[in-house]
């Protein structure tokens, strides 16, 4: 009913592997959800065009810092085979390009690569829509810019006896 990567995001969704997890087929759709969401921002439905290149080849810098985190971010979790946080990390992109409005089609190339390991079927469909004869299989992982997912400022807790009272934001150099 919902396909292969469905199942595949599914099972690796679910938390960490060396936990014990209850089988709910219930949940699946909400990854299935997430895949459906990923095809209409670059590939677009019915009702319109995706969001791949709708604002011009110029990447927009909110959506090129968070691809940058991103790969980083999943690069690291593939490492430590934290497959949830990873696909977590993924959604959250989603939800970054989406407010923004547009995706650069270099930065859709980069996210169906990292998308690729878990969801190989629509990966690979993605990439033909995005102009590429050749099986994303020959790809090298994308690299991240250090400078880039550095953060300008650092949000602090003000704790008084154990309790958050406040918040202050001060510069990360400080």
């Amino acid at each position: 009913q919902y396909g292969a990567d469905s199942m595949r995001l599914y099972e690796m969704f679910m938390g960490p592997l060396e936990a014990t997890k209850p089988w709910n087929t219930r949940d699946v759709p909400g990854v299935h959800r997430f895949l459906r969401r990923a095809w209409r921002m670059i590939v677009g439905d019915e009702d319109g065009k995706g969001l791949v290149g709708g604002a011009g080849p110029q990447p927009a810098p909110e959506v090129e810092k968070a691809l940058h985190k991103l790969i980083r971010k999943v690069g690291e979790d593939i490492e430590a085979m934290k497959f949830n946080t990873a696909i977590a990390a993924m959604m959250e992109f989603v939800n970054v390009v989406y407010k923004a409005g547009a995706i650069a089609p270099s930065q859709a190339e980069r996210f169906v690569l990292v998308l690729a390991p878990f969801a190989p079927h629509i990966a690979e469909e993605l990439w033909q829509h995005l102009g590429h004869s050749e099986s994303l299989a020959y790809e090298t992982w994308p690299a991240y810019d250090p400078a880039l997912i550095a953060e300008d400022t650092v949000e602090l807790a003000v704790q008084i006896n154990g309790k958050v009272r406040s918040r202050i934001t001060i510069d990360a150099s400080a």
